[in-house]
């Protein structure tokens, strides 16, 4: 028997529990690279300015509408979802990297970051898959797809 407000979706509470640890550290290192890339974004200069600009515009928004994403998930899952910087900063494997100095630096941390967020998702895939929990799979899945398009794209650029 669930209590009230809690979901009934047939997925066990210690998998809800290994479930929302994954995708806790998967929300706070998709929302540290998603302020990484909006700030060199505003900040990218140089022969390829007009290029990564909009390549980095492109990446951040698809970044902010995948942490709304994941942090729902969480929460139809029936638990809170991590939502401040504190929390972030404690669970991200991406580290924030600061001020680059270059083009070129900005796309090997952002490269870096995409391919750091596919490794924290990779392992989550089983965890979902072990609970029969097809919605996170899937989700999961398409994120591991979109960062490994991103980082190579960004490898791509040349810069």
């Amino acid at each position: 028997m669930t209590a009230k407000n809690e979901p009934n979706l047939g997925i066990g509470a210690q998998d809800v529990t290994a479930l929302v640890a994954g995708l806790s550290k998967l929300l706070a290192d998709t929302y540290t690279l998603y302020t990484q890339t909006q700030g060199y974004h505003w900040n990218v200069t140089g022969p390829t300015f007009g290029q990564l600009h909009t390549m980095f515009e492109t990446q951040y928004i698809e970044l902010r509408d995948a942490v709304d994403e994941i942090a729902e998930r969480i929460r139809a899952l029936g638990k809170p979802s991590p939502g401040s910087l504190a929390e972030f900063r404690e669970l991200a494997s991406v580290q924030d990297k600061g001020p680059a100095q270059d083009a070129a630096e900005m796309v090997a941390n952002l490269a870096a970051g995409h391919e750091a967020i596919a490794r924290t998702a990779r392992p989550l895939v089983k965890v979902a898959e072990d609970a029969v929990d097809v919605a996170t799979a899937d989700l999961i899945t398409g994120r591991i797809v979109i960062h490994e398009k991103t980082a190579w794209m960004l490898r791509a650029t040349g810069a």
